[in-house]
């Protein structure tokens, strides 16, 4: 989840099949980097591959152009989109039972699409978790 200088919140997302290791977490910052074309400040949980040797390389190879920042262990409330993804779970798709990871993935694909499309939803869930920070 972000804030462009124009004060727009969104997010970008990747789906990928099985468990998130290092190998995941450096496509999504390369794909972030092609896509937003300013210096980046990533406030991640503290995921196993996210403190990887493999990903602290990587950002130091970034040269300044990403920074990383961790938030608090056992804090999700700190973290907007883990109000995504509970409002993906129980709003968009509750009950869902996909046949295969296709299925799935599409379906979340186009949840999270439409979820992209809701500005003031996005700005709620920023706000709620800036909210522990006042």
């Amino acid at each position: 989840m972000y804030c462009g200088t124009d004060g727009i919140i969104n997010f970008s997302f990747r789906l990928y099949p099985g468990a998130i290791g290092q190998t995941e977490v450096i496509d999504f910052l390369k794909a972030l980097v092609r896509r937003i074309d300013q210096p980046l400040l990533i406030v991640w949980d503290r995921l196993p591959a996210n403190r990887g040797r493999l990903v602290r390389e990587f950002v130091e190879l970034s040269e300044g152009h990403i920074v990383t920042e961790y938030l608090p262990a056992y804090a999700p409330e700190l973290n907007p989109v883990e109000y995504i993804w509970a409002y993906r779970k129980q709003h968009e798709l509750p009950n869902v039972c996909p046949k295969d990871y296709g299925e799935l993935s599409r379906r979340a694909r186009r949840a999270l699409r439409r979820m992209q499309r809701k500005p003031r939803l996005l700005r709620a869930f920023w706000k709620q978790s800036s909210r522990c920070f006042d």
